[in-house]
């Protein structure tokens, strides 16, 4: 796919995008709200016909020690081999424990241990797939004292171990940077870029925690200005590479997501221009 900006679709959207189909780059989906038939399943394979699609699971619990929920895992092939899509990803994250689902992405300690065990995980996915999966870095809140490596450390050991692709989070390098106390520039030099496939982009919330602004990646706002600034810095760094644009609570009309999505092309353009005069 080439590097272009898209939006997630969202069920408040689906009809007024088969209705009108709006110019986006591509679409992502969920892969969790489409994996038994329904009208819904039929539009985005409507869609397809127009639009890049990318898949973006968010239950396959990647982190969980037991492995992967087989059940689970022959659905998400299926709706993969059914859409064909550009990309499919996941997080960086746990979600399951003795059969019970969490509704939340869930931190995992950065150890060799837990490497194993992601690695080990993200293998057999892939191996299920036939392809390349990419890993999205989450967003964090508190930090694990008895962990051994930082967070791209671990990302870059995936890599090696596994193959698998990145998709970098702008919004959540910037919640993890603040939350942790990091520079996020930092966070993005060790990073491998080669192995970045998407970015992408949402809101965040500023809540009081003690007196203490914390940020919480809630996908429920515009793209913030420092979040802007970072993706500039990694399209600067890495490359233009697909980016999404992702909005999940408080979900406003269509045309103020693909605002957001023209301004993500329009930074990656710039990017391209940079570049080229670079070069």
């Amino acid at each position: 796919m080439r590097s272009v900006a898209g939006i997630g679709l969202r069920s408040p959207h689906l009809a007024q995008m088969v209705r009108e189909r709006p110019a986006t780059g591509f679409l992502e989906i969920h892969a969790e709200n489409y994996l038994l038939s329904s009208p819904a399943l039929a539009a985005v394979e409507d869609l397809r016909r127009d639009y890049p699609l990318s898949v973006h699971a968010v239950g396959l619990s990647l982190g969980s020690a037991e492995g992967l929920d087989a059940a689970h895992l022959e659905r998400v092939v299926g709706l993969v081999k059914r859409l064909q899509p550009a990309f499919v990803s996941e997080h960086l994250s746990w979600s399951r424990s003795g059969g019970r689902y969490l509704n939340d992405l869930l931190p995992l300690p950065y150890t060799e241990e837990t490497l194993s065990v992601v690695a080990d995980n993200v293998d057999r996915l892939q191996q299920a797939l036939g392809r390349q999966v990419s890993l999205e870095n989450p967003s964090c809140y508190l930090a694990f004292g008895h962990s051994t490596l930082s967070e791209p450390e671990f990302l870059s050991e995936l890599v090696d171990r596994t193959g698998c692709g990145l998709l970098l989070d702008a919004n959540n390098i910037h919640v993890t940077a603040h939350n942790l106390r990091l520079d996020p520039q930092d966070w993005l030099r060790t990073l491998p870029g080669t192995a970045i496939t998407q970015y992408h982009l949402a809101g965040h919330a500023v809540n009081d925690a003690d007196g203490e602004p914390i940020l919480i990646d809630d996908h429920g706002s515009r793209v913030s200005d420092v979040v802007w600034r970072l993706f500039a810095a990694s399209i600067a760094q890495f490359g233009p590479r697909p980016t999404l644009v992702e909005w999940d609570t408080d979900i406003p009309p269509l045309p103020v997501l693909l605002e957001e999505a023209a301004s993500a092309e329009q930074a990656l353009q710039d990017g391209r221009q940079h570049g080229a005069r670079a070069a």
